[in-house]
């Protein structure tokens, strides 16, 4: 019976991409850098994002414009063999918590005084109340749901 309840407690924890929700996202190699910037990940763990690949296998990034970028850009990484397989899904982590979301379920601050690894980037959060939480401590201009982060906001955060 203890196994039957366990075995249903994991299901019910477990996420369709079969990890498990509200945990952090964790570093995978210690010596990584970032594909876009070259930073190094274990510099900065609170801004550690993360793309599934379609072939299973992980890559990180140092923060949400890169993870961005690469999700945006995926022809140009797959065709230079930065990828090695097409982005199935990807996360951020809740910059408030540290919790693990679905990127496409986070809100994002924009315009923060609070800047990236590499300048002005987006911070993640679970929900638009962190957000509204955060922006209050370090301002902010916009909380953007995932549909608004476009190619072009992407460009103006990097320039």
């Amino acid at each position: 019976m203890k196994k039957v309840v366990l075995s249903l407690l994991l299901c019910i924890t477990m996420g369709i991409s079969g990890t498990v929700f509200g945990t952090k996202i964790m570093l995978l190699d210690q010596n990584a850098t970032d594909p876009v910037y070259i930073l190094p990940l274990k510099k900065y763990p609170k801004w550690l994002c993360e793309a599934e690949l379609k072939n299973g296998k992980k890559v990180q990034f140092v923060s949400v414009k890169s993870l961005m970028q690469t999700y945006q850009h995926q022809d140009y990484f797959l065709r230079h063999g930065l990828l090695s397989a097409p982005i199935k899904a990807i996360y951020v982590q809740d910059y408030m918590n540290g919790k693990r979301v679905d990127a496409t379920k986070a809100f994002y601050l924009f315009g923060s005084r609070m800047t990236g690894p590499h300048g002005d980037d987006l911070i993640p959060f679970a929900s638009k109340e962190n957000a509204k939480l955060f922006m209050m401590k370090y301002g902010g201009t916009k909380i953007l749901p995932y549909a608004k982060i476009t190619k072009g906001l992407i460009r103006y955060l990097d320039m």
